[in-house]
């Protein structure tokens, strides 16, 4: 049972992520995931401009006068977001808590492909898949959706990004556009990343908050790991240590864009105190450029 903040927070989202997802936002969603193919629809006269390779011959030798044939796009997609709700996730310095930033990218990402006929899914995951919502299509599908990411409880705390890969991998057989949505505090997914950026198209969404990488300076502090519950006494007025974690930080975010590279993933970076919408136009930018 929702209480009454849940819900008000889930009504706030659910409104923000519809509005953002505008009529200009889903065209360029639209231009940059393209169908897998053409379908026929019908003939009609040739007019002037159009191109002569549609032409159908055997229709225009019928009626001795030229016609061409028409298709359209095979349109209808299905989309996969891969959302990490590990304990990682409610971490949060500035405007929001990480989860939040996941459940405003998601939904924005739900409402795009409703609005253009695709159906949505989503597999949520910690160290191991917590659960698998089938792709569906419709408004009150995505309000489920925003609905499970801000009420549901994992059963672990952790991060396996092998795991869900390895299970999208195994259970979407047909292609589908997939987003893992994730802070991406894991290693060793290079193989089944691979896997799946060959059957999908698949782009990894980062999100990240300004702390991880800049550690406050506060003295000695007792921190808590949210994923292991580990406490430790740190002690961030020291610069050396602050240097040494910062340099750890640029070194695991170039590790993976290396990874992301040679896999040829597209990578959309998002921050607790940045624009959702922003990153992501660029991202469909960058697409419908390539397409």
């Amino acid at each position: 049972m929702l209480t009454d903040e849940q819900l008000k927070k889930i009504q706030g989202f659910h409104f923000k992520t519809r509005h953002l997802a505008s009529d200009l936002f889903a065209g360029q969603y639209e231009s940059a995931f393209k169908g897998q193919g053409l379908e026929f629809t019908e003939v009609r006269e040739y007019q002037p401009g159009d191109d002569v390779r549609a032409i159908d011959w055997n229709v225009s030798a019928r009626f001795g006068q030229p016609y061409i044939k028409i298709f359209h796009e095979e349109r209808e997609l299905t989309v996969i977001l891969l959302l990490d709700v590990s304990g990682s996730q409610l971490f949060g310095t500035k405007q929001k808590f990480k989860r939040e930033v996941l459940a405003e990218v998601a939904g924005m990402l739900a409402f795009l492909a409703i609005r253009t006929n695709d159906k949505v899914g989503a597999i949520l995951f910690s160290s191991r898949v917590e659960k698998f919502i089938p792709p569906k299509k419709g408004a009150s599908h995505v309000w489920r959706l925003i609905k499970e990411i801000f009420t549901f409880e994992p059963g672990d705390l952790g991060t396996n990004i092998k795991g869900v890969l390895d299970h999208l991998n195994q259970v979407v057989k047909r292609h589908a556009i997939v987003f893992l949505i994730s802070d991406c505090m894991d290693a060793d997914f290079e193989t089944p990343l691979a896997i799946a950026a060959r059957k999908h198209e698949l782009t990894v969404i980062r999100i990240s908050d300004p702390s991880e990488k800049d550690l406050p300076d506060v003295g000695w502090t007792c921190i808590r790991d949210p994923e292991s519950d580990q406490v430790v006494l740190v002690n961030f007025r020291n610069k050396k240590f602050r240097e040494k974690w910062r340099a750890y930080q640029i070194a695991q975010h170039t590790n993976l864009n290396g990874l992301l590279s040679r896999a040829g993933v597209d990578l959309v970076e998002i921050t607790t105190h940045g624009s959702v919408s922003e990153p992501l136009m660029r991202l469909f930018e960058k697409r419908r450029k390539r397409c």
